[in-house]
């Protein structure tokens, strides 16, 4: 066993036990952190199988964007944790059956390529340092695995498009604008014409007010 392989476990067992405090932590915050974890250590073994773009990628965008606002998120809500363990037993038997689903799953998968193949697994090809891992999955990602993509981005702005559906409210007392009542608007529908005294007709109104009383 060498290095290479030791710091593979390492990663490995970091990561599942992340992954298992991530469900079994009783704080949501926690949880966010054992996930954080668990990201940082994925990272790490993408880039032992020299995938530096995808260990970024996971980095920048779950670590730095999407675990930041859950945070944020799970800190400023006022969560009763009573509340969110009361269902916990009840939905226990759901879980395990999806647990067995995807453990199934990645079986069918490590199966089907050959994993345990030579009895040590299939070995990552070694490239030069010309070589750019970004181009090539650009390269397989708009040839070969095209339509798969473009359903996932398809799949990802109905989503998008459903929780700004569903968290929309409109407010009665709310007032709109509406441009085309603005651009159709009149001169007279808008503007009002007074006539205006002028101080020299004040002035000879409060002297015959004056004299009308002095007489009376």
């Amino acid at each position: 066993m060498n290095v290479q392989t030791l710091i593979f476990y390492f990663f490995a067992t970091i990561l599942l036990g992340a992954a298992a405090r991530v469900v079994t932590a009783r704080n949501p915050v926690h949880s966010a952190l054992f996930l954080v974890l668990a990201f940082f250590t994925a990272a790490a073994l993408w880039i032992m199988l020299q995938a530096e773009f995808l260990a970024i990628v996971l980095v920048l965008v779950y670590v730095g964007a999407v675990m930041v606002l859950f945070l944020f998120v799970v800190m400023m809500l006022d969560i009763n944790y009573d509340t969110l363990r009361e269902g916990f037993w009840d939905n226990l038997p759901f879980a395990l059956l999806v647990a067995v689903l995807m453990a199934a799953e990645m079986a069918v998968v490590v199966a089907g390529r050959n994993f345990w193949a030579n009895g040590s697994g299939v070995s990552p090809v070694i490239h030069g340092p010309e070589y750019s891992n970004i181009k090539e999955l650009g390269r397989l990602i708009y040839t070969e695995y095209v339509y798969p993509f473009e359903i996932a981005s398809v799949i990802l702005l109905v989503a998008i498009v459903a929780a700004i559906a569903l968290t929309l409210r409109r407010r009665k007392d709310t007032k709109y604008q509406d441009p085309a009542q603005q651009i159709a608007v009149r001169r007279n529908d808008r503007l009002r014409i007074i006539s205006v005294e002028t101080d020299t007709k004040l002035m000879k109104k409060q002297e015959v007010i004056q004299q009308t009383e002095q007489q009376s």
